[in-house]
């Protein structure tokens, strides 16, 4: 393909993609292919020669979308929002057009110097402490691709800081112990593993009633570790559950660790981007606390994925555990401290140009769409939460203060994983399931871009309709 066949299919291709997206509400929510049926409609060996782009658009049509489970439909209520937009599409699009490799600041200045420049943006438009800012003495933020690198890289920095840097050389991790609730991310887990800490070494922390983590459970737990001869150093407070959006209290929680020279990481992973709008900003409480925090633009924002925001404010222990510096990487710029190397602070050597899809987002009014869109969201979980509470066979199960409402039916776990397959199956709208306290529970989760009040209602209906 050469330049002019390029410019030819590259606006067909965003034809393409404009066309499924405006359409997309007209499809079912999930594909009805089995195991093996996608492959089995694709030549069995690569292509001897060229073939014409045409075809394989065709094949888009024919094999690809239909064997898709379609994040972007309005009626897509199931896990978390993975909205995208139209101004992030196209900073993906600029980003694959430069191919530039954003390992260190000599590789590529602006690469480095644009997604700086967009963690001190979003530290203004979410409201965050300006401990986490890159001008700030000890912080800094940097883009990972998930959430789950960000818990890594949070377990790295605090076992470097734990134990001086020794670890690196020692390898012992047996008296280390981490402390999360069971409602938290399961990164936290793969984390420990890949620390070399493993799971053995992680505590379940005690919840409330609203599955938060109680905080004399925490200290009772960490009196025990110390007094076994233990050393806590590691604590997660989420700020928003992916089972059920509990909210830790990490005012409560932090003095507690930090007594104890702990690590504090805040995960925000689904929810810390509510607080682009003001007066949600309530789930930043204790941030100023938090020696890590993450939050992902890629899930309620409207940034298509991947874009997890990792700040520190402690950028030292973070380079302590994951900086390497061969000869080859060596610069001048980074030395004299006049410019960052982002492999630094990451666990690939490699870096995309994450930071355009967030510079074309929010310069063409994305943040300020995303904070009416989060409204309406946020309004629409409450009307839903009412029309639950009218029907006398339901329950809702959890708060719900953002976008997410757990329900289930009274009749018991039976009915309520019945009424999730059955709702699933008929293509019209897609919820998950999860257990909470030993309870089945039906997740209605709202956030996609072009999801509406009207949306909620149809799929509230359906599950009546199926009850």
């Amino acid at each position: 393909m050469n330049a002019d066949e390029f410019r030819q299919q590259g606006k067909a291709l965003i034809d393409w993609v404009a066309d499924y997206l405006e359409t997309v509400e007209s499809r079912p929510v999930t594909s009805s292919v089995q195991p093996g049926d996608v492959r089995a409609q694709l030549p069995e060996h690569p292509p001897t020669e060229a073939e014409p782009f045409a075809a394989v658009l065709a094949d888009m049509d024919r094999v690809i979308v239909p064997g898709l489970t379609h994040w972007q439909h309005p009626n897509f209520f199931a896990f978390f929002p993975g909205n995208s937009s139209y101004a992030s599409i196209l900073g993906e699009l600029a980003s694959a057009g430069l191919g530039v490799q954003g390992m260190s600041w000599v590789t590529s200045p602006a690469c480095t110097e644009v997604e700086t420049l967009m963690m001190d943006w979003m530290v203004d438009l979410l409201g965050l402490p300006e401990r986490f800012r890159s001008t700030s003495e000890r912080g800094g933020g940097v883009i990972h691709g998930s959430a789950s690198e960000a818990t890594l890289a949070s377990i790295l920095a605090a076992r470097w800081r734990v134990s001086n840097g020794s670890i690196n050389r020692l390898g012992d991790t047996t008296h280390l112990v981490a402390y999360a609730t069971s409602q938290a991310h399961s990164s936290i887990e793969k984390g420990l593993r890949i620390a070399g800490i493993g799971t053995e070494q992680l505590r379940i922390v005690a919840h409330d009633e609203q599955f938060a983590m109680r905080p004399d459970a925490f200290a009772e737990q960490v009196a025990a570790d110390l007094a076994a001869g233990l050393t806590p150093f590691w604590v997660c407070c989420s700020r928003g559950t992916t089972s059920s959006m509990a909210f830790d209290p990490t005012a409560a929680i932090a003095p507690i660790a930090h007594e104890h020279g702990m690590w504090v990481h805040v995960d925000a992973a689904m929810s810390g981007i509510a607080a682009l709008a003001p007066e949600l900003r309530w789930v930043n409480d204790g941030l100023d606390q938090a020696d890590s925090y993450c939050t992902n633009p890629h899930k309620w924002m409207g940034v298509v994925f991947d874009c997890d925001l990792f700040y520190t404010a402690d950028r030292a222990a973070l380079l302590g555990a994951l900086s390497i510096l061969p000869e080859y990487l060596r610069s001048k710029a980074a030395e004299s401290g006049a410019a960052i190397d982002y492999r630094d602070w990451q666990i690939p050597l490699g870096r995309r140009f994450r930071a355009l899809k967030l510079w074309f987002t929010i310069r063409t009014g994305g943040a300020i769409d995303a904070v009416d869109m989060i409204r309406h969201h946020v309004a629409a979980t409450q009307t839903l939460a009412d029309l639950v509470r009218a029907d006398e066979r339901f329950e809702v199960v959890a708060p719900h203060p953002l976008n997410l409402l757990c329900l289930a039916l009274r009749a018991g776990d039976q009915a309520t994983d019945s009424l999730i397959e059955r709702a699933n199956a008929t293509g019209q709208a897609l919820f998950t399931r999860t257990v909470l306290d030993g309870r089945v529970a039906l997740r209605f989760s709202i956030g996609g871009r072009t999801t509406t009040e009207e949306h909620v209602r149809d799929g509230w209906a359906l599950l009546e309709s199926l009850a």
